[in-house]
């Protein structure tokens, strides 16, 4: 307990007058969670096996997620996750312009995005935490004043669910996600390349060279996309192939083998060191598949050590990108004063 109060100290800090904090989230397993305000974001994920292994990438304290260069170390994405081709859409027959932050595309939500805010904490307890964000209307460029809630739970089941929720009061568009960066061997352990990975999935998103759908869906039947059956992540993600190419390797929406509002199992991975599980399991039609490809190494995080490419993956539940561009998408169009709902669960299965 020490230990984790050491933590939460390093994360207490006035921003703009606004208190931010961290929450550690313990079940009766001895799992125990880390949960910030600044971004809705989960920072530390402690794993009960003989390493009390760390699972999700991340910082030691809140001064390495404002310094650093990747912005989405755990974060809740919103209001709206992944890409936007030429950071724009039509609503209701109007184009809204957003932020270009990722070359020509918008890419979640922009520098006002989720990530970004110091969420409001509306109740704590000691498995659960409920947050809320506001977004007023054309911020980032989205129409409408949108209300976002996100309460995380730990089971005594070895699950952290998460459960959205969110209203504006103008037609809008939503697409809300975690952005956890799990290495199943512990944060910093070298690659994921080892990590055997399984997604229910028997198509997956074409993208061009930016990354954004081309509204083609490709089956992934025999071939690098194939994970239908467990498989080392690294089994082909360096063969030609002009999808890896792309993105650079794995950084792709997978086509979820579910009714669109079923709450089903999505993916599993598994450490090659660890022989820790994570499932996923969700409400959403799609998984973005992400390897951590544009890591690099200039951010040192917990413990001192470099997060290089490919040291942490993204199991990032959610719609297709650019969904409000694409009308064959299931779509993430919210109406003026309807409840959007969502939920995701990372289960942790222990070793034997």
């Amino acid at each position: 307990m020490l230990a984790l109060q050491k933590l939460k100290e390093g994360f207490s800090k006035i921003i703009q007058s606004q208190s931010v904090q961290l929450h550690f989230l313990e079940n009766n397993n001895g799992l125990k969670v880390g949960i910030c305000n600044y971004g809705a974001r989960i920072t530390h994920f402690f794993v009960p096996d003989k390493g009390n292994t760390d699972i999700v990438l991340g910082f030691d304290n809140l001064e390495g997620y404002l310094n650093a260069t990747e912005r989405y170390h755990g974060v809740t994405v919103g209001p709206f996750a992944n890409r936007i081709n030429d950071a724009q859409f039509i609503l209701d027959g109007i184009t809204h312009q957003l932020e270009a932050n990722n070359g020509k595309n918008s890419l979640h939500g922009g520098s006002s995005g989720f990530h970004n805010k110091i969420w409001d904490i509306l109740e704590v307890e000691r498995n659960t935490i409920t947050l809320k964000v506001t977004n007023s209307d054309r911020e980032g460029g989205f129409p409408g004043n949108l209300a976002c809630q996100i309460t995380f739970t730990l089971t005594n089941e070895n699950e952290l669910r998460m459960d959205y929720s969110a209203i504006s009061d103008q037609n809008t568009v939503i697409n809300l996600t975690n952005h956890a960066y799990f290495n199943l061997n512990g944060a910093g352990n070298g690659d994921i390349l080892n990590h055997q990975v399984k997604i229910d999935a028997d198509e997956f998103v074409e993208i061009d060279e930016t990354c954004i759908p081309t509204g083609k869906l490709l089956k992934v039947a025999d071939g690098a996309f194939d994970f239908r059956k467990p498989k080392p992540i690294g089994q082909d993600i360096n063969i030609e192939n002009d999808q890896l190419l792309m993105g650079n390797g794995y950084d792709h929406s997978f086509v979820l083998n579910k009714n669109e509002n079923d709450f089903t199992f999505a993916a599993t991975a598994k450490g090659d060191l660890t022989a820790i599980t994570l499932e996923v399991y969700t409400t959403e039609p799609a998984m973005q598949f992400y390897t951590g490809n544009f890591l690099n190494d200039l951010d040192k995080g917990k413990m001192g050590k470099i997060y290089k490419a490919r040291t942490g993956f993204c199991f990032e539940t959610q719609h297709h990108p650019d969904s409000p561009n694409q009308p064959q998408f299931p779509s993430t169009f919210l109406a003026a004063n309807q409840e959007f709902k969502s939920a995701t669960v990372y289960k942790i299965i222990l070793p034997e």
